[in-house]
């Protein structure tokens, strides 16, 4: 019974220590164009409006200037409309298609570019964290239903 229980102790710390990891980067499937991206975000309740206003002040931007250099694409940002329980809880997903994994790279000095002001920019990004409560980024691929993995 000790056994059992030491071994349920080290996969729940395994997992909650994976979880808490940021998701590696990895290079796009062969055979397929781009390289995808997925950012989730769950805000605390009563400030999402506060949340989407730092955000897109920041993101946007920065997407934009990425996608008239050609590093992505396109990108998609979601919000649901409907709601779920709160362990499936998200409230933005932002699906960014870069030209190739090297592209995903240039975003960093894009933020130095149009936000010189760096204090501002780091005080308002402390602040947009404090008010998430769960974020990712998942690389992505889409799947041919079609065809055998």
């Amino acid at each position: 019974m000790k056994t059992i229980n030491v071994l349920f102790a080290v996969v729940v710390l395994s997992a909650a220590l994976t979880g808490s990891q940021k998701v590696a980067a990895q290079a796009p499937q062969a055979g397929v164009a781009g390289y995808e991206v997925e950012w989730v975000y769950r805000v605390r309740y009563g400030f999402i409006d506060e949340w989407w206003d730092l955000w897109r002040k920041y993101e946007i931007p920065v997407l934009d200037r990425a996608k008239e250099r050609g590093y992505i694409l396109d990108y998609r940002v979601y919000h649901p409309t409907q709601h779920t329980d709160e362990a499936a809880r998200w409230d933005y997903r932002v699906e960014i298609v870069y030209k190739d994994f090297e592209s995903s790279s240039h975003l960093g000095a894009l933020y130095d570019e149009l936000f010189p002001d760096a204090a501002t920019r780091k005080s308002d990004e402390k602040r947009r964290w404090e008010m998430t409560t769960n974020h990712w980024d998942l690389p992505i691929y889409r799947v041919d239903p079609y065809s055998s993995r």
